[in-house]
């Protein structure tokens, strides 16, 4: 069973992917790293308040913690949570497992919605998974070079060649954000898992300027 907010864009775009090999359950991919002094400027502070942002880390550890004890060995599944939507990606032997991951993550204290995004296939390669390592970090680094956009609004997810995006964005923000992804070698498809935002809300979510001192 898929579980998924009204808000919630899920968007594909393109191709396959492969298969093969055996690991364990791989707990969340970490949120967008940036740097540099050319993006200094578009860095924004989390678009989540910092208890949602513990929240997140205590469904990815608790989700993890669940699925590992039902499952074992016999999955790899990666589990992502932002403002309390969690992102399940990676494989399960069967159909049965994939419902009974969603279910398990469902039940997790917080959660608000879940993404089922499982293959019911056999584990990636351990080589698969380094290329969606370079994936993630090309994407993450071409969203940093994007003048136009805050890099530390979007989460990346890489799985046997598909990106999943994550944020809370604008649909402006999620276009450029989406064309970037796609537009990134090795990526074969983008799936948007976005909430989306007005204008207004972005504004009010931002960090107000700092007064000018008075002489």
């Amino acid at each position: 069973m898929t579980f998924k907010p009204l808000c919630t864009l899920v968007a594909v775009a393109a191709l396959s992917s492969v298969l093969s090999a055996c690991a364990p359950i791989v707990l969340g991919a970490p949120a967008v790293m940036f740097g540099g002094a050319g993006a200094a400027a578009l860095v924004a502070v989390d678009r989540r308040t910092a208890g949602i942002q513990l929240e997140d880390e205590g469904i990815e550890l608790r989700a993890a913690a669940r699925v590992r004890d039902a499952l074992t060995d016999r999955a790899h599944v990666t589990v992502v949570s932002y403002n309390r939507q969690v992102l399940i990606t990676g494989e399960v032997p069967t159909a049965q497992d994939r419902q009974t991951v969603a279910q398990i993550v469902s039940k997790v204290e917080n959660v608000r919605a879940v993404v089922n995004e499982l293959g019911v296939m056999e584990n990636s390669s351990l080589t698969q998974r380094s290329k969606d390592s370079l994936i993630t970090g090309r994407v993450k680094a071409s969203l940093v070079d994007a003048k136009d956009l805050y890099a530390n609004a979007f989460k990346v997810v890489t799985e046997r060649g598909t990106v999943y995006l994550m944020g809370r964005v604008t649909r402006t923000e999620a276009d450029r954000g989406t064309d970037i992804a796609r537009s990134t070698d090795g990526v074969v498809k983008v799936v948007r898992v976005f909430e989306i935002i007005t204008d207004e809300q972005l504004k009010a979510l931002m960090p107000q300027a700092a007064p000018a001192d008075k002489k």
